[in-house]
């Protein structure tokens, strides 16, 4: 079954533009993935497609993934070492806690928008936006299977 069916066009949007919103303050990035089975480890897996996506490859190493896997619900967020190194060291097991309070609701869109924003003003707080700043990856959801 597709992992699609979880998201409406609207859901998409609300994503897609927080993740927008939170990037104009930073020169952060902030991607999503969502399949719908999660083999092994969530970290593990999210490690995996962080790579994948490329995510390790920005300048200030500030890339920030949220990994969704639907009908194993499973989660986790997963910042490069440039934001690690900054944020507090339970600041994503806090953020996550506040996406899966929505996420065990089916509230899927709301809480990961929340999570994102979340995470948004820790990158600017850390690495605010300059001028010269490009967007380095994709704002849209990254879909598995």
């Amino acid at each position: 079954m597709s992992v699609h069916k979880y998201f409406t066009e609207q859901d998409k949007l609300q994503i897609t533009n927080a993740i927008r919103v939170a990037e104009t303050n930073t020169s952060g990035e902030i991607r999503l993935h969502v399949e719908n089975k999660c083999p092994g480890d969530v970290l593990d897996r999210a490690a995996y497609i962080f790579e994948k996506l490329e995510m390790h490859k920005t300048e200030l190493r500030n890339g920030v993934l949220f990994y969704l896997a639907v009908e194993d619900r499973k989660f986790a967020i997963l910042g490069d070492a440039g934001i690690n190194q900054k944020v507090n060291d339970d600041f994503w097991e806090c953020t996550k806690e506040k996406v899966i309070v929505h996420l065990k609701d089916g509230k899927y869109a709301q809480g990961l928008a929340d999570g994102i924003v979340m995470a948004g003003e820790q990158l600017k707080a850390h690495f605010p936006y300059q001028k010269d700043d490009i967007n380095e990856l994709s704002d849209e959801i990254s879909f598995g299977k």
